[in-house]
Order: structure tokens, then sequence, then C-alpha cells
């Protein structure tokens, strides 16, 4: 190889629930010389040290921004890095106690959880046809039967393009088996489909529309034994749209995976009391076994009980209260709703409905000195990925919205906004027993499934939310009686995009069109004129991809209930 990087392992272990222990191995890179005496005796004292930078950079930072051709050529070597080193040691223990490859698919099984993971395909195949001497078909079967390929959203980041030339340059041989993987597939799918070019153009591995890319999702359908989504709904998305082709040809790897989260953090650790008082009433076998759960709904009509939980959320908000004094300095008040939005900032996860409610909410507080709802805080935590730049934006709107309305003493002890910062597991874990509205608010058909959901309702939040996602089968188990559902559902986006226009809603709605003129009138920026001007624009000139504006109105019903 023209460039040679040491792998490090580091185990640490995962204690999870009683005896259970697991171990997961993390990789660092070292360079294979650290320091080039020659060089920096040549008085080149930067390139005495640059292998080692080089090859350090590459677990520096997961994820790096990828908005330039660096980041992405380091998201590239990255991606191999890791996936090189953890096969390597996957195989090294394989055949530890195995003599033969034959039973690699009965010891081993690779989860490729979205495509950041695909190299190992071309890279298993390498192993097995360049260092063990296996033929094509056989290193093929193995490598089929020993892979199984998790899809975990529909959108395009997740569905990873790299372009042919960077791996031309930079995996050569890895691209040599992606060719043959695709000539092999695509000479099956021409007998299949005669003359459907088209269908050979979609499904090929090879992006041929302008500079050619290789396209992952493609390699991981093309090449695993087993394809799933994370939520019902999201699965029959894949199946009839996203990867309908594939689905047509294989039907019988497609299945169903409903993501899911365990008891044992988000309710046992996280919220002990909680935890006690379902163990009182029907022992702690709930605790490896969710189900029983059920249970508690004979006692949804004894007084002493709810009386118990209601004190707990009480004191639980109460703690997040004083956290969020004592580190932020952030006033939240117990006795008001806490409504929360805590998740990844992305658009189509609508922080900014909220934000936009939240406008119409403080102007409703100004106009009518009799209009008295609820006080509520409005709590949100997220983080953006490094080179999302509309989502960084709206995290400043979040910012400037709270900064204007927690000054104004005419709606102060009735509305407050609230962001905390670093979002992390630590910080969840306080935040989820303390919620009284979970927000899963995403256009529907975009959100694969959601985990939120699923902890806020497990601590006692009443979710407020579209038929989206997970939220779907939490709806199936608890009944429209249980949660606020709003909003357009996959069919209704379906059938309004092509004719959908954001500045109808925008012209039709008084309290719509209030906010955003908000907005567009630096009320929220007054330092910087002109900063929010891009949302405004993506939801007016761009016509708001996410219907923002279109489910607004059903969003603030669904609040005022």
């Amino acid at each position: 190889p023209a460039e040679q990087v040491q792998g490090l392992p580091y185990d640490l272990p995962i204690v999870g629930y009683r005896d259970a222990v697991n171990t997961l191995r993390l990789w660092s890179a070292k360079a294979v010389d650290e320091f080039n005496l020659a060089d920096f005796n040549k008085g080149s004292y930067v390139e005495a040290v640059e292998g080692k930078v080089l090859a350090e950079n590459l677990t520096k930072v997961l994820y790096p921004n990828d908005n330039t051709m660096a980041g992405k050529e380091l998201r590239l070597r990255q991606q191999y890095f890791f996936v090189a080193c953890s096969l390597k040691d996957i195989l090294r223990r394989y055949r530890r106690l195995n003599e033969t490859w034959d039973a690699l698919p009965d010891k081993v099984f690779i989860h490729l959880n979205e495509t950041h993971p695909a190299l190992v395909i071309p890279e298993l195949m390498r192993i097995l046809i360049d260092q063990e001497g296996l033929d094509w078909d056989k290193a093929w079967d193995l490598t089929q039967r020993a892979t199984g390929y998790t899809n975990h959203t529909i959108l395009p980041e997740a569905l990873e393009k790299w372009p042919v030339s960077m791996m031309e340059r930079l995996l050569p041989r890895h691209l040599q088996i992606i060719y043959e993987i695709n000539g092999r597939f695509l000479q099956k799918i021409s007998s299949l489909y005669p003359g459907d070019i088209k269908r050979l153009q979609r499904m090929s591995l090879i992006d041929e529309n302008g500079e050619r890319y290789v396209r992952m999702a493609n390699l991981c359908l093309v090449s695993t034994s087993s394809v799933n989504g994370v939520a019902e709904l999201h699965t029959e998305i894949l199946k009839k749209s996203l990867f309908k082709d594939f689905y047509d040809l294989w039907p019988e790897r497609f299945h169903n995976v409903t993501n899911g989260i365990t008891p044992r953090r988000w309710l046992l650790k996280a919220n002990p009391s909680l935890a006690q008082l379902i163990t009182e009433k029907i022992g702690d076998h709930w605790i490896t076994h969710l189900d029983d759960l059920k249970k508690l709904e004979d006692f949804s009509g004894e007084k002493s009980f709810l009386e118990a939980l209601a004190k707990i959320k009480r004191c639980n908000k109460g703690q997040l209260s004083n956290w969020a004094m004592k580190n932020l300095g952030i006033r939240l008040d117990p006795d008001a709703i806490f409504d929360v939005q805590v998740k990844r900032l992305h658009e189509y996860k609508r922080q900014l409905l909220l934000v936009l409610y939240i406008i119409i909410f403080y102007n409703r507080l100004l106009a009518d000195p009799n209009y008295d709802p609820v006080p509520r805080n409005f709590i949100f935590a997220a983080k953006a990925a490094p080179g999302y730049y509309m989502a960084k934006l709206i995290i400043r709107l979040i910012h400037g919205v709270a900064n204007v309305v927690n000054a104004n003493p005419k709606t102060r002890g009735k509305l407050s906004v609230a962001f905390l910062p670093d979002y992390r597991v630590s910080l969840a874990e306080k935040i989820m027993p303390a919620a009284d509205v979970s927000e899963q608010i995403s256009l529907a058909g975009m959100e694969a499934s959601g985990t939120g959901n699923m902890k806020f309702m497990m601590n006692g939040a009443l979710t407020l939310g579209t038929y989206d996602g997970a939220n779907v089968e939490i709806n199936q188990q608890v009944g429209d009686e249980n949660m606020f559902l709003f909003g357009l559902r996959t069919e209704d986006v379906a059938r309004l995009r092509p004719t959908y226009c954001s500045r109808d809603y925008y012209n039709g709605n008084p309290e719509i069109k209030q906010a955003l003129d908000m907005i567009k009138a630096n009320v929220f920026s007054l330092l910087e004129p002109g900063l929010f001007d891009p949302i405004v624009r993506s939801l007016l000139d761009y016509n708001d991809y996410y219907m923002l504006l279109a489910d607004l109105k059903s969003y603030s019903d669904a609040q005022d209930r």
C-alpha cells in the first residue's frame, strides 16, 4: 500500500443490568513511523512529524465536516480505517477457532448500520480472494450470508455516494471489486428485464449521471442477505418507493425491525422514583420484560397511585430546574408545563415548527391581556452536524426568540424558552423524567423511527406528534385518546407536494404571517439584521420543503388542546 497506518484497539467495558458486561472495541489511528529523523536533520521540522499528524487525524473527530473535498476524503479514509481494523479483528478471532472459512456465516454476522461501514463488503471480498485464495463465487457467498444492512432514514445523507475518482485514488482494489460486483449484478438484471435501461441505471452501483459516483446503499442492497427499516411505516416506504426495484427483485430479504430502547437506562436508572413506584405495584419483572407495564392499567383509577405519579413528576421537574439554574443560569418554573423537544437538529425534525408556534403563542399573550393559558417552559436541546448551516442557524433563532421572550415582563411567568447546550446521554437522563409534553413533530414519512418518543413516553410524558416513524406503533398501543396527533400523513404529503404553495398558507393565516414577518423584521436578531433571512427564504421563496406552514395551524390546534 502507498500508506500504512496502525490501528490501536481500546476495549471499553459496557456494564449492563446485574451481571451483564459487554466489550466495545474502539480504534485509534497511529503512525507507523511517528518521527522522521532524516527530515528533521535537514531542517524540515514540520515534515518530520507530518506522518504522525496525518495518521492520527483519522480518529481525532468522528464524522468530520464534509462540505469540502478534504473533508470528504477524510471521511472516506476514516470509514475504511474503522472497517479494516474491525474486520481484521473479527476474522482473526474466527480463524483462531476455525480451520476453514465454510462456517463464517454461522459464526459471524456483520451488521452494516447505515452505509458508513459499507466498505466491509469489498474489504471482506478482498481478504477472502487476494489473501486467502478463495474463488469469487465462494467469497461472494460467504460475504452475502455474513452481512446485513439497516437503513435508518430516507434522507440523502444516509445514502452515501463517493466520487469514483476518489475511490480510484484511495482504494483502487476495492473499486475493482465493486465494478465486478456491479457487472455481474447488471447482467442478472438485464436478463430479467431485457431492454429496461432506466431500471439498470437506477439499480447500478455506479451513478453515471454527470460525475461518476459509487452508490453505497445500492452496494449494501446487492451484497447482503438482509435489509431492514426501523419502523413499520419506514420499512413500507423502503419497499414501495426508495428501494422498490430491489424489493421487487428480492422481497424475502426485506423485513422490519422497529428501533427500541432499554428500560434499564431510560427508566430504572434515569427515573428511580418512578421505577420504585412501578415495582411496588407490579413487582420487578418489568425491568427485563417491559410488556409487564400493561399491568399498570389496573391502577389507572387509583387516586393514591395517580397522586404519587404527579408527585414524582413534580420532583423530577424541580431537579431539572435546579440543575439548569446551577449550571446554566437558566430559570425553569417547575410548576409550568415542560414542553420538550430534544433530538438531533435537522430540518425534517422541524424544531422550526415549534419555534414558529412559540412566536404565535408569544403574540397571543401580548395581544390579549385576558389570555390565560397554563404557563409553559419550552425546552430545546440539540446538536447539528458540523457543516449543516441551516441547522446551526435554527439554533441561533431559538436563542434569539428566547432572548426576546424571556426578557419581556408582560409574558414572564406565562412563557419561557430554554436551549440546554451540549446535548448528550447524561443530560437526556435528566430531561426525559421531567418532561410533560414530548415533541415528535417531523414531517410524515421523513422520520424512520425515533427513540426519544419512546424514552419520553416511558417516563410519563404526553406525545404531541405527527403520524410518523415509531409514533405510528406507539399510537397503535396507546390509542388516540392518549396522544395528541396532528398534521399531514404520509399519503397527504405525497398528494399535496406537486401543488403545494407555502405562500398560500402565509397569506391565508394572519398568525403565521405575523410570526414570519417578525423574523424578517429582525425582532429576534436586532444587532444582526438579516441574520435569519435564509430561514424565511427557505419557507417562502423555496416553498417550504418540509411543509411547516401546511402543518402549523393543525399543530397550533393540537397545542391548544
